[in-house]
């Protein structure tokens, strides 16, 4: 693991994962696996905050990328060709990448709106 300077944020890969670890918590990131993390725009991620434990999860898109799948949806003809785009658990952010996402989650934390945009997960 390594650190980029955030936070003492230490980051490295746990294959399939992306993990971030944090004094606040661990983000487990699923990129696809050629996509340079500086331009991951759609990813699933989960969360463990330390103070509990407890477990959140998002799927993290650009504005761009939602850009993209409407303008694929238009061309298929799904989601009412492209007139709408709809996830349960998205989150949208505007610039790609784990170290930007990373700070968006810190930011939610920081601001107290993390436990109202993730999803709680069960602690089976």
């Amino acid at each position: 693991m390594t650190s980029n300077g955030a936070e003492a944020t230490d980051q490295g890969w746990d294959a399939p994962w992306y993990r971030v670890r944090t004094e606040r918590f661990q983000a487990s990131f699923l990129p696809s696996a050629d996509e340079p993390l500086d331009a991951v725009c759609n990813v699933d991620v989960e969360v463990r905050l330390t103070a509990d434990e407890s477990r959140w999860s998002a799927t993290v898109f650009t504005l761009a990328e939602v850009e993209r799948l409407m303008g694929k949806d238009s061309r298929t003809g799904e989601s009412l060709s492209g007139r709408y785009f709809w996830c349960s658990d998205g989150l949208i952010v505007r610039d790609a990448g784990i170290d930007n996402i990373t700070n968006v989650l810190t930011g939610l934390l920081d601001c107290g709106d993390f436990t109202q945009v993730l999803q709680r997960l069960d602690d089976d």
